[in-house]
């Protein structure tokens, strides 16, 4: 009998577990299963350049896990429930199917927050997924020139976006909308790094700033002001992907699975969880940000510690921690700023072109791990799992 191994989900979190799982689980008595929607694999970290006319390189996830071993299933999630270990899909040609499974590895990531703002999801804009991106490129090629853009939301999501579209776009009038100071998480020569770039690129920041309302040709702020605004792009944040059904799963009130140091469910422990759908904390007890550094991190975590379990190995001990922050300005500028383990700046930054080339690397290196996910697998065995680990019970308790 085999050990039913379904992920959810082939971001970057949900493909790097797959793929690490297969290399180190290359065995007859295992059987890993991957869905997701889409059939490509998309690098979401790209989304702002996808948005302002760049192409990107195709990926199909069926070339990325050929000979693998992992089973490809291009379906939508529409319900889980951690209580009977069952999986609700969708095809693509509306067939609805239950998978069942041993263990889940829960990596549907996050969907964009409107946060309930009056007018968002009628008039904005978002580029959390390639359907958004493609529907903001499509809005922007449009657009005539001095036509005002707006972007609500000054954290990383929204500068990589502002200053994308700010040089592809010279001609429009480019604005930014903050709620804090511009980069007030930033060190001292990060934010001025990043004042400098924005007034070279032409872009309007207005600070301490909160957009309460939107409509097709404007926002409203929390002060009462009117900003033009024939796009507006919303970028004040994400929150967890909704899927119907989690049982007792135990989740936060924004739906992220609470998980320990494993990326284990604290109440289910035939369910991982990493990505933006989880809850993991860091040094200091911190929650970690949803992000990709965040994300490939967990999966490589989750992925051994299922192993070590199913093999009757010891778990990793590995805590996680931050390094930096990788932000682009556009295609030749960029900001690499230094942190504590908890994600806090310290005074050392890189910056201008160098960075832009740091920041390159970084996403090209994430992608290629996707790609690459079981290189050097070995031979296939046949060894057969511990009865403990093919049985696991269903139990509502960390075992």
């Amino acid at each position: 009998m085999q050990h039913r191994i379904v992920v959810l989900g082939a971001g970057y979190s949900g493909a790097i577990a797959a793929g690490r799982l297969a290399r180190r689980l290359h065995r007859d008595d295992v059987a890993i299963t991957l869905v997701n929607a889409e059939p490509d694999f998309v690098e979401r970290v790209r989304m702002h350049q996808l948005a302002t006319g760049q192409d990107l390189r195709p990926r199909p996830l069926a070339g990325m896990f050929a000979d693998t071993g992992v089973r490809l299933r291009l379906a939508k999630v529409t319900a889980v429930d951690a209580d009977r270990r069952t999986v609700t899909t969708v095809d693509p040609q509306e067939r609805a199917q239950v998978l069942e499974y041993d263990t889940l590895v829960y990596a549907l990531g996050s969907a964009w927050d409107d946060q309930g703002v009056p007018g968002v999801a009628e008039h904005a804009h978002q580029i959390a997924g390639r359907t958004g991106a493609l529907r903001l490129r499509e809005r922007l090629a449009a657009l005539p020139a001095g036509r005002p853009v707006l972007v609500a939301g000054g954290g990383l999501t929204g500068l990589e976006a502002v200053t994308e579209i700010a040089e592809a776009r010279p001609d429009l009038a480019v604005a930014l909308a903050a709620r804090g100071d511009l980069g007030d998480w930033l060190s001292a020569r990060g934010r001025r790094h990043l004042r400098k770039v924005l007034d070279g690129l032409g872009v309007t920041v207005h600070e301490h700033t909160e957009v309460t309302a939107v409509t097709a040709d404007h926002v409203t702020t929390a002060d009462g002001r009117t900003l033009p605004a024939a796009v507006t792009v919303w970028t004040t944040g994400f929150t967890a992907r909704p899927v119907a059904g989690l049982g007792t799963l135990e989740v936060t009130g924004s739906g992220r699975i609470v998980v320990d140091a494993t990326m284990r469910s604290v109440s289910h422990p035939d369910v991982y969880a990493v990505g933006d759908a989880a809850l993991a904390t860091g040094p200091g007890d911190k929650p970690l940000r949803m992000s990709c550094a965040t994300g490939a991190p967990m999966a490589w975590l989750a992925a051994d510690a299922l192993a070590a379990r199913l093999t009757g190995g010891k778990p990793p001990k590995v805590p996680l921690r931050y390094f930096n922050q990788c932000i682009s300005l556009g295609r030749g500028q960029g900001l690499i700023q230094y942190v504590t383990a908890d994600d806090r700046a310290v005074a050392a930054v890189l910056t201008g072109r160098t960075a832009a080339l740091y920041k390159e690397l970084i996403c090209k290196g994430a992608a290629w791990a996707v790609a690459n996910p079981t290189l050097a697998l070995p031979a296939r065995t046949r060894r057969v799992l511990p009865d403990r680990a093919r049985t696991a019970p269903k139990a509502t308790t960390p075992a």
